[in-house]
């Protein structure tokens, strides 16, 4: 099926539809396309640091008439795994207040301090980190058969000026003062896209994941079965795809591009 045919596009955002709160140039008209079509945009994203609610109204600041229906986190990735692999079971949050709530609004308990009844620790994109957070989880982590989870393996997040640390390189840290190594949830393993189009009643023909990272937004796709694209818009490189396992179907300069492939007929 061609890009000007498909019908629900996963979208990354974060150096994808815009960077900090700058929207690409295209990224109004993209949108508006793909619902001019009959088609349908979901954004699924691996930055666990903000809540649905956030995000939705971030993008409306920015411009972006969105709604909590149109986005899937990690951090909704990881409650529901939480919730079906652990249910009842404490888990020490390490992350943002906000990530802490919605563990919590979801039914999973939490805490930010050790305790003794502790069963695992999930970690996620923390913008709020204190070396208090990393010195509970190291002594956690040194628990035998404590549970061990990550919300996205990202090694960085984009801005403005350059990259911060994300998720992953904070797992890394963790690492190396432990030795241990957590469950990733999020991209790019398939299931935050997979769930999507199931809940919507999608075909892997109908979708494709756009991305700027190859080891992430790409490789979820890849491993979900679905056609991919890659824009060179954020961390991703032209070598990155070049020595990829997961290969990206098509690869643009960025949004506006792909705005101009799928309105080919």
């Amino acid at each position: 099926m061609k890009l000007s045919e498909k019908k629900l596009f996963l979208l990354d955002m974060d150096g994808t539809i815009y960077l900090d709160s700058t929207l690409f140039a295209g990224t109004l008209d993209f949108l508006s396309e793909v619902k001019k079509k009959g088609g349908r945009y979901v954004f699924v994203t691996n930055n666990s640091s903000k809540s649905t609610t956030a995000y939705k109204d971030k993008l409306c600041r920015i411009g972006i008439n969105a709604h909590e229906e149109d986005f899937f986190t990690s951090t909704d990735a990881t409650i529901l795994y939480i919730k079906d692999k652990f249910p009842g079971r404490k888990f020490y949050s390490f992350g943002t207040k906000s990530f802490t709530k919605q563990l919590s609004d979801a039914g999973i308990p939490v805490c930010e301090d050790i305790e003794e009844d502790i069963f695992g620790i999930v970690i996620s994109n923390d913008n709020e980190l204190t070396f208090k957070k990393l010195e509970d989880a190291s002594r956690l982590l040194l628990r035998e058969n404590i549970e061990y989870i990550a919300t996205n393996p990202d090694w960085v997040c984009p801005t403005s000026f350059g990259y911060v640390p994300d998720c992953g390189s904070i797992a890394e840290m963790l690492w190396r003062s432990t030795g241990k190594k957590p469950h990733f949830i999020g991209k790019p393993q398939p299931d935050m896209l997979l769930i999507t189009m199931d809940k919507l009643g999608y075909t892997k023909d109908e979708c494709v994941m756009v991305g700027d990272r190859v080891y992430t937004d790409i490789a979820a796709g890849y491993n979900a079965g679905i056609d991919t694209v890659f824009v060179l818009s954020g961390e991703g490189t032209l070598e990155d795809a070049r020595a990829s396992q997961t290969p990206p179907s098509y690869i643009f300069d960025g949004i506006a591009d792909l705005l101009r492939a799928i309105k080919e007929n």
